[in-house]
C-alpha cells in the first residue's frame, strides 16, 4: 500500500485502516482529495476557515491535512464508517499530531470527529464534502446543510468525475444553491455551490429513514426501518431474501449478523428464535441504528438480548476475549470498499467467523456465485457444504471443528 502522500511541499504518512489487510495497490487519498486540498490553498486568502465541516473523508487524508501542519484548522469532521474514524486517528498519530478523546472515546482533537447521526454545528463557514457512494446519504446531508449554512458559506465538494452526475448538481442546487464544477483533472472535479436565501428558505424535511415491512421465513411481519448510508434500502436484497429462507436458529443461541445492514438476518433469527441472543455487527453507524430501530419497531422484548457494535468485522470483540463464544455467524460480505473492489474484507470476516465461533459452530455465507468463497472458506474451515443455490447466488456452511 503507498502510504506517502506528497503535495505543495507537503508529505504526510496516509494509510488505510488495516494496514495489514490492504492490498499493496491501495492508498489512503485520491485525486479528488487533492484538487479539494489545491483549491482551498490557491484561495486561502478568500475563504473564512474559522468554522471548518468536513464530510465523507474516506480514510481521514482530508482531517489529517487540516488539522495538521502550521495553521491548522481544528475541522469538525463526519463520517459514516468506522473505518474512516480509526483511520483518521491513527493517520494523525502517524504524523505526529496529539490526539485527545472524550469520555466516550471519540477523537476530540485535533479534530472533532463525528458519526453521521450527530448533529451538524450551525453557521458554518467552509463545507468540504467528499461525494459519497451513496446518493440518498448525500440527499440527506443537503438537507441538514441546508438549515445551517447561510449565503456566506463556501461549499466545496469533489469526487471521480464518473461520480458526478446530474443527479449530483441537482441535489446541490436543489437544496442548497446555484452549483458549478472546475474542469476534470486527474479523472476528478471539483463541485462548487453558492448558498440562496430563497432556496435554503425551503426548509424540506428528510424522507430518511425509509420503512418498509418484510415477512420473517415464518410469516411473521418484520418492521425494517433504513436510515439513508445502508445498503438496500428501498426493498431486501436478492441475496438476503435466499439466505432467509435457509436460516436455522433455535433458542439461547449466540448469534451474528456480520455487515447487518438494517439487520433483517438478525430480525429474522429472531423470529425464528425468539430468546435468542443477537449481535449485529457493521462498519457504519447508520446500519447499526437502523438495526435498532428495527428491533425496536418489531420485537422490543428482544432488545435485552441484542446489541449493535460499530467494529473492523469483528476484530475488537477477539481483543475484548470473545473468541470461542459464538453458535452461528451470518453474513452477506461486500466485495468493495468505497470505490475500490477488494476481497480484503470478506476475508476478515471469514477468519474474525472462525475465530469467535465455538467448535462445533458454523459461519453461513450468501454471496455471488462468481467470487468463488468456497475456495476461500475452505482454507480456512475443514468443513465447507453449499446449503443452496440459485443461478446468481451460493449460500455456504462453513463449521468449525
Amino acid at each position: 500500500m503507498n502510504t506517502t502522500f506528497s503535495l505543495l511541499e507537503r508529505q504526510l504518512y496516509l494509510a488505510r485502516y488495516p494496514e495489514k489487510h490492504q492490498h499493496k495497490s491501495l492508498q489512503a487519498w485520491d485525486s479528488a482529495d487533492e484538487l479539494i486540498i489545491e483549491h482551498t490553498v490557491e484561495n486561502q486568502a478568500d475563504l473564512d476557515t474559522s468554522k471548518c465541516i468536513i464530510l465523507n473523508d474516506d480514510f481521514g487524508a482530508l482531517g489529517t491535512w487540516y488539522a495538521s501542519g502550521p495553521k491548522p484548522l481544528r475541522p469538525c469532521w463526519y463520517s459514516d464508517s468506522w473505518i474512516a474514524h480509526r483511520s483518521l486517528t491513527r493517520n494523525l498519530q502517524a504524523n505526529d499530531c496529539e490526539t485527545a478523546f472524550d469520555n466516550t472515546g471519540t477523537l476530540s482533537q485535533p479534530a472533532t470527529a463525528c458519526t453521521s447521526l450527530s448533529q451538524l454545528p450551525s453557521y458554518p463557514t467552509l463545507i468540504l464534502i467528499k461525494i459519497p457512494r451513496t446518493l440518498a446519504l448525500l440527499e440527506e446531508q443537503l438537507i441538514t446543510l441546508s438549515t445551517l449554512v447561510t449565503p456566506t458559506t463556501t461549499i466545496v465538494a469533489a469526487g471521480k468525475v464518473k461520480t458526478i452526475t446530474r443527479t449530483v448538481l441537482g441535489l446541490f442546487e436543489k437544496y442548497i444553491g446555484a452549483t458549478t464544477t472546475s474542469l476534470a483533472k486527474k479523472k476528478s472535479r471539483l463541485i462548487f455551490c453558492e448558498p440562496d436565501s430563497k432556496t435554503l428558505a425551503n426548509h424540506p424535511s428528510s424522507p430518511y429513514p425509509t420503512i418498509w415491512q418484510q415477512e420473517a421465513v415464518n410469516g411473521q411481519p418484520m418492521t425494517m426501518v433504513n436510515h439513508a448510508n445502508v445498503f438496500s434500502r428501498q426493498s431486501l436484497d436478492i441475496g438476503a431474501r435466499l439466505l432467509l429462507e435457509h436460516m436455522a436458529v433455535t433458542n439461547n443461541e449466540r448469534i451474528i449478523d456480520l455487515g447487518c445492514g438494517n439487520g433483517v438476518l438478525g430480525l429474522n433469527a429472531l423470529a425464528l428464535a425468539p430468546e435468542a441472543w443477537v449481535t449485529f455487527a457493521d462498519e457504519s453507524f447508520m446500519a447499526l441504528q437502523s438495526a435498532r430501530d428495527s428491533v425496536e419497531a418489531t420485537f422490543p422484548d428482544a432488545l435485552p438480548r441484542c446489541r449493535f457494535h460499530a467494529d473492523n468485522c469483528l476484530e475488537s470483540l477477539l481483543e475484548q476475549g470473545e473468541a470461542g463464544t459464538v453458535d452461528k455467524v451470518f453474513c452477506n460480505p461486500p466485495f468493495h470498499q468505497q470505490n475500490a473492489v477488494t476481497d480484503h474484507i470478506a476475508w476478515q470476516m471469514f477468519h474474525d467467523s472462525r475465530e469467535i465461533l465455538r467448535r462445533g459452530g458454523h459461519l453461513i455465507v450468501v454471496a455471488n456465485r462468481h467470487l468463488g468463497y468456497h475456495v476461500t472458506l475452505k482454507r480456512l474451515f475443514k468443513g465447507v457444504k453449499v446449503l443452496a443455490s440459485n443461478r446468481k447466488f451460493v449460500i455456504l456452511s462453513a463449521a468449525k471443528r
